[in-house]
């Protein structure tokens, strides 16, 4: 019956690239109430936003925080600022917008807004390569599976997929390291994180199946915060995301920074 249940639980929106803005933003540009954009960051979280050998911004959301510029045609400008000080920074106004990867938690709701979700987080099954063809759940009833220990990934496992064994980890490097040596069957877990980990073990594994979206468990994904009440720009970064969505921007950025895909 679990495995039932999760096929028919398996989101339509599920997708081989994100695809994620509401389009109805792509009516919400406020005219001439947004002359600049900037953008708070952190220097620490490759391939988001990180410093390059010369010391130079980088990463995904650098790179989608200055389309995001260019697409409403305003000034742009980016500011690293330590993780455990960048909220803060963005409540004191030293920015508009922090692209940073700030969880959407009821504290930092009484605080800030949110742009819509530019890249959800699913969870996935990583398998050895010459199992991938002939992955299905059903399939999982007499393998061992491994997770790392209290993740939201395993409840997803006891919750659906009472029947499988799961084997526990202290973490998903170690997890994958498991399914390595072969001591397990599958992984799963953060699919994003199993894609850094696959883009050094691709001749010995890859994903399976399909991926799961669960924002109740896997947390709503990314999105750009704004002060609380700041409309204007809010508006704006949905209303640039809709149309970088629309042009392929977003998939040319997704692909660039994720050779190894997780949707």
């Amino acid at each position: 019956m679990a495995f039932a249940l999760l096929a028919f639980a398996t989101p339509a929106f599920a997708q081989l690239l994100p695809q994620h803005a509401d389009p109805d933003a792509r009516e919400i540009l406020p005219a001439n109430q947004v002359p600049a954009i900037r953008f708070l960051t952190t220097p620490d979280f490759p391939p988001f936003n990180f410093r390059d050998s010369n010391g130079e911004l980088i990463g995904f959301n650098i790179d989608l925080a200055r389309r995001i510029c260019a697409e409403v045609d305003v000034a742009c400008t980016i500011q690293a600022w330590p993780w455990d000080q960048a909220a803060n920074a963005l409540a004191d106004s030293q920015g508009d917008a922090l692209v940073a990867g700030l969880a959407m938690t009821p504290e930092n709701g009484e605080r800030f807004d949110f742009s819509s979700v530019y890249l959800a987080l699913p969870g996935r099954f990583v398998t050895a390569a010459d199992a991938i063809e002939g992955f299905s759940l059903p399939g999982l009833a007499d393998k061992r599976v491994a997770v790392r220990t209290g993740s939201a990934h395993a409840q997803f496992m006891t919750r659906y997929l009472p029947e499988v064994e799961q084997v526990g980890f202290d973490s998903e490097l170690d997890a994958l390291e498991a399914l390595k040596t072969g001591s397990v069957d599958a992984y799963f877990g953060d699919a994003m994180r199993a894609a850094f980990w696959l883009n050094d073990n691709l001749n010995c594994c890859g994903f399976a199946g399909d991926a799961y979206f669960r924002p109740n468990l896997f947390g709503e994904g990314l999105t750009i915060t704004v002060p609380a009440g700041n409309d204007p720009i809010r508006h704006a970064i949905d209303w640039a995301l809709v149309r970088l969505e629309e042009n392929g921007a977003l998939d040319e950025l997704y692909l660039r920074w994720f050779p190894v895909g997780f949707y």
